[in-house]
């Protein structure tokens, strides 16, 4: 396993009740799951995880979602089963998590992603090679950056999320705060899911929900039964008027679908 120098970076909202852990997706970060943590937060333990490589948790040299989830798995060890939640990639984390911690992952909730391999990746390259073109030594203000990744990124708000991973450092100088280098050297793998990840791996027998956006493509009806292979006791949700980020797109429907889920 790579060697990784500190804790994931972890946000705790609620003081009580049982632990619901919220995993972000690429170029996210835990806190992106805050105002829907929030509302869960007086009947459950909310944690906001920053994965390796990305917000302020530590970066490695290889991005390796199995790995990761390990490294998750091990985090969350302590705080008893705990209802795991992840969107896109880290949807993959948490599914490899149960797989291989089932022990750790009392239920799963698996938004807009399946346990296959992508290939149509090129977007995401795009967006990286952007974002490292900005010369941030010359970067003044955001709406500068902003500018910059426009004609790479003409979605509005797909920059403001982007964006997100831009911050000043303890000297004042804008850094990205994920792993771009790594993230780009690693976006097949990302985008993956080998048949050796799950060789040797018994079936997740807790119960699962797999929330799609209706307009997304990361989950279709293809996909059902490699996922259903791997979570026998899986129950598919598709939310209407909502593309791959569901949950920001379609805050109220999601937060009624988890909650009926998770309660």
């Amino acid at each position: 396993m790579t060697a990784v120098a500190a804790p994931l970076h972890t946000v705790q909202l609620g003081e009580k009740g049982s632990p619901l852990v919220f995993c972000h997706g690429l170029f996210g970060q835990g806190r992106n799951w805050t105002q829907i943590g929030k509302q869960f937060a007086q009947d459950h333990r909310v944690l906001l995880v920053d994965l390796p490589n990305h917000g302020q948790s530590p970066w490695t040299e290889q991005v390796d979602l199995v790995e990761d989830a390990d490294r998750l798995a091990d985090q969350l060890r302590p705080l008893g089963p705990v209802a795991l939640v992840g969107h896109s990639m880290g949807g993959k984390v948490a599914m490899l998590t149960a797989l291989r911690h089932p022990e750790v992952v009392e239920r799963l909730v698996v938004v807009d992603i399946s346990p296959v391999t992508y290939r149509h990746l090129g977007e995401f390259s795009g967006y990286i090679d952007a974002m490292k073109a900005i010369d941030l030594g010359q970067l003044e203000r955001r709406d500068q950056a902003d500018a910059a990744l426009q004609e790479a990124v003409p979605s509005r708000g797909v920059r403001g999320f982007l964006l997100q991973n831009l911050r000043r450092d303890a000297d004042g100088r804008w850094a990205w705060v994920a792993n771009l280098d790594a993230l780009r050297k690693h976006l097949a793998d990302i985008g993956g899911w080998p048949d050796e990840w799950t060789e040797g791996v018994e079936p997740y027998e807790g119960p699962v929900l797999w929330i799609a956006g209706a307009d997304s493509h990361y989950v279709k009806e293809e996909y059902a039964p490699a996922m259903e292979a791997l979570f026998p006791r899986v129950r598919r949700v598709t939310i209407k008027n909502a593309g791959h980020w569901v949950h920001s797109e379609r805050p109220d429907v999601f937060v009624e679908v988890l909650e009926r889920f998770v309660s």
